[in-house]
């Protein structure tokens, strides 16, 4: 398995800013422009099998059958579909989005593909609303920049991992605001709410990277996390 080298895991060192403003729920105000929302299809699914993708990140994410994963910003289900056929029928995949006609459309193809271990559950801005305890893999495709509370996303997101159960990023290495992150500031994004970083990959046949992360020991409480400081992880 791949390891994440020494540059990128300094990250987690940056010092963090202060006054950024926090939220009404209590949790920072990330210290970085966000993406606008952008149509549920990333490219067609025919150009994206033609690079290997979902194949790709499946094999890193080291994907088994009776694996109970979840699909982030599913969309119109490219992840939904491919991992619903790796985990079987004796796993299940939970499909989330906040487009509800994105999910309407999803909801067809489910049904029309017949894949009886896939679930559809809307979620919402600041609270992917998964079932603690439930997940071997979490999967959040190029869409982490779009979420405008990621701190709060991603404090309420770690309950649902299982013991063992980890979160997969893919994303491309460039401004938020141009729908993309740079992989030191999303790596340090998500120490600040609990988690450690195992694994990190460049990867051009995924139109970016892939980052793997675990939930570590502890989850601060939200008054205590502290944004990361983009400026920082550009010029530092």
């Amino acid at each position: 398995m791949f390891r994440a080298g020494l540059p990128l895991l300094a990250v987690l060192a940056l010092a963090a800013c202060d006054g950024q403003g926090t939220t009404e729920s209590g949790f920072p105000k990330p210290d970085r422009p966000v993406s606008d929302v952008v149509s549920a299809q990333f490219s067609t699914e025919d150009q994206r099998d033609s690079r290997g993708e979902a194949q790709t990140v499946m094999d890193l994410a080291e994907m088994t059958e009776g694996m109970t994963v979840a699909d982030i910003g599913a969309g119109n289900g490219y992840y939904t579909v491919r991992l619903a056929e790796r985990v079987g029928e004796g796993g299940r995949v939970l499909a989330q989005d906040i487009d509800t006609e994105a999910l309407d459309r999803l909801a067809r193809r489910v049904e029309r593909y017949r894949l009886d271990n896939v679930s559809i559950q809307r979620g919402e801005l600041a609270d992917p609303r998964l079932p603690a305890n439930s997940f071997d893999r979490i999967f959040m495709v190029h869409m982490y920049h779009e979420i405008e509370q990621p701190y709060e996303f991603l404090w309420r997101m770690w309950p649902a991992l299982k013991e063992d159960g980890q979160v997969v990023v893919v994303d491309i290495d460039r401004p938020t605001d141009q729908h993309g992150i740079d992989p030191l500031l999303l790596s340090c994004e998500f120490n600040r709410v609990g988690y450690e970083l195992v694994a990190f990959k460049d990867a051009p046949e995924l139109s970016g990277y892939y980052a793997q992360f675990k939930a570590a020991a502890n989850r601060p409480e939200p008054g205590e996390i502290k944004p990361c400081r983009s400026d920082s992880v550009t010029q530092g």
